[in-house]
């Protein structure tokens, strides 16, 4: 049968390296390891006898850069997985960007440079004479630091988050260069739509608080509906933490004068997965839904103690009694806003 130029391009994406220093790709034993995965996930290992019957957990302890499958003819088994799953492809692509997405951010953790005191020294007006001047030194460069990774986690899991889900359900990210939706404050403009499927436009949300947005922008979120309808397309909220909050209830309401479809929680999740179909919707339920779940509910009452070590080799978390150790590239200068910001980060970034 042979793969079509589509599937070829699916790979070729997989195994390019993303812009920057930092950027990774996927060799052949990394994309079999994939192959693997996915089908034990579906119920076809047996089915591949090329491939190993037991292969190392996606989400582990160890490296990301770890999870291979060597002495294996990838694109064969690529080719068998997709005439036992159609999907299969689909399912390839999204759990290969969140491969990449996890080795990049292993990058990040390894290569972030140290923030100097030029970067933060002003700041120290506001603490200075509360502790000793080294003490002080010590937590600005720590709390800079911190900022620097958290800041480019956002960054990278908006890169990721909404194109997974939206391609999961057979749909697509829409820039605001080229989306079809237009603002109807101004028709020259287009909005950035997390995810267009037929005449469908999806806001999907991690869950919506009540310190969100300045006043600005949450009346450019009220008006999506309204800029949905105006282009001919019916708005679909997807909000998949039903905390209730007085902006989520909101934002409820004008999509439901728009006479749009609102989904939230359970029936968020629901929604997805059989718009995805029974292939992708295990892969929701599996590299999405259970890992956010698995730590919204493992939130602590209150901030536990943790302790921060690094040296030229080292970077290592203990909190809880466990501890997480990353190595360092030592005299590695990272600039840490190399990367543009995705619109509408903070909707893209689970907990926000």
């Amino acid at each position: 049968m042979g793969l079509t130029q589509s599937q070829k391009s699916i790979i070729e994406k997989a195994k390019a390296s993303g812009g920057g220093d930092l950027g990774v790709s996927l060799n052949d034993s990394a994309c079999s390891y994939l192959v693997a995965v996915i089908a034990s996930d579906l119920g076809v290992l047996r089915e591949i006898p090329a491939l190993p019957e037991d292969v190392a957990p996606f989400f582990s302890g160890s490296s990301p850069n770890n999870l291979v499958v060597s002495d294996v003819d990838f694109w064969q088994t690529f080719e068998t997985l997709i005439k036992l799953v159609p999907d299969a492809d689909t399912y390839f692509s999204c759990l290969a960007a969140l491969l990449k997405s996890r080795m990049k951010y292993w990058k990040i953790l390894s290569h972030q440079a140290i923030p100097t005191m030029d970067q933060v020294g002003p700041r120290s007006l506001l603490q200075y004479g509360h502790c000793d001047d080294a003490a002080l030194a010590a937590f600005l460069l720590w709390r800079k630091w911190l900022f620097d990774i958290d800041n480019r986690a956002g960054q990278e899991t908006g890169y990721l988050f909404e194109p997974i889900i939206a391609n999961s359900i057979g749909g697509y990210p829409a820039s605001s260069r080229k989306s079809p939706i237009r603002r109807t404050r101004d028709s020259n403009k287009g909005r950035q739509v997390d995810c267009i499927r037929g005449k469908m436009a999806y806001e999907i949300k991690i869950r919506v608080t009540i310190a969100a947005s300045g006043q600005g922008r949450w009346k450019e979120e009220l008006d999506f509906p309204v800029d949905c309808v105006d282009s001919g397309y019916t708005p679909i909220l997807v909000v998949l933490d039903p905390t209730p909050n007085p902006k989520l209830d909101e934002l409820i309401r004008v999509f439901e004068v728009a006479e749009g479809a609102t989904y939230i929680g359970d029936a968020a999740w629901a929604h997805l997965e059989e718009a995805a179909g029974s292939a992708m919707s295990v892969f929701l339920e599996k590299y999405v839904r259970t890992p956010i779940q698995s730590v919204l509910s493992a939130t602590p009452p209150c901030l536990p103690d943790i302790t921060l070590s690094m040296d030229e080799t080292r970077l290592a978390m203990k909190v809880l009694g466990h501890e997480c150790v990353y190595p360092r590239v030592a005299g590695n200068l990272y600039i840490t806003n190399s990367d543009e910001l995705p619109e509408d980060i903070e909707e893209e970034t689970p907990g926000v």
